[in-house]
């Protein structure tokens, strides 16, 4: 799982990870840990959050963590 890509989408879509957390209501320190690659298993419940917070589909999100690392 490539957790820097979940990053990418949410800088893409202007947002902090303060923002996400809140509009996600997954902790800050959570995120973090997933963008990192320190949490390489977030549960579904938790990738459904934000895949709503960032405004796009669950399965995008999905196949985006399955992507290389976008630079």
């Amino acid at each position: 799982m490539n957790g820097g890509n979940i990053r990418l989408l949410r800088e893409e879509k202007g947002m902090t990870l303060n923002e996400l957390a809140a509009q996600s209501g997954v902790s800050k320190s959570y995120i973090s840990y997933i963008e990192r690659g320190m949490q390489k298993n977030p549960s579904i419940a938790v990738l459904e959050k934000i895949s709503t917070a960032l405004g796009i589909d669950f399965i995008q999100l999905i196949e985006t963590l399955n992507e290389p690392v976008k630079k």
